[in-house]
């Protein structure tokens, strides 16, 4: 599958407030979020979903793989995006795994690629729970 994907209870905010502490824990920070809606309202447009794309680095990682292949730069930062829909918030990626997949056959990237998998979707369970 193309993306990972869970689901909470939590209130929007409080799961950006988790995840933001989980990709930190993990050596990943938060180099920027944009408020969809908002983003949407200041260009006229009506979107009243909440919605937040954070875009999340690890400098070590981002260094390995730029050392090893700079089109792999085309992925990065890596997104998570943070939404509701209907009662629910859910918290998702695109699979680092899945994207390198079409871009390189390099054994050492799709290792970095699962291990950055791996930390993100841990984040994203812990920032769930």
């Amino acid at each position: 599958m193309f993306h990972y994907t869970v689901t909470t209870d939590k209130p929007l905010e409080e799961s950006v407030r988790a995840l933001e502490e989980s990709l930190k824990e993990r050596r990943f920070g938060v180099l920027w979020q944009m408020d969809i809606p908002e983003k949407l309202r200041e260009k006229g447009v009506s979107f009243d979903t909440p919605y937040r794309v954070l875009e999340v680095c690890n400098p070590q990682e981002a260094a390995r793989v730029l050392g090893k292949e700079l089109l792999v730069g085309y992925f990065l930062p890596c997104k998570i995006v943070v939404y509701r829909d209907g009662e629910k918030t859910k918290i998702g990626l695109p699979r680092p795994t899945m994207l390198l997949g079409h871009a390189s056959e390099d054994a050492e990237l799709r290792e970095i690629a699962q291990r950055v998998e791996e930390q993100l979707t841990a984040a994203v369970d812990a920032a769930a729970r």
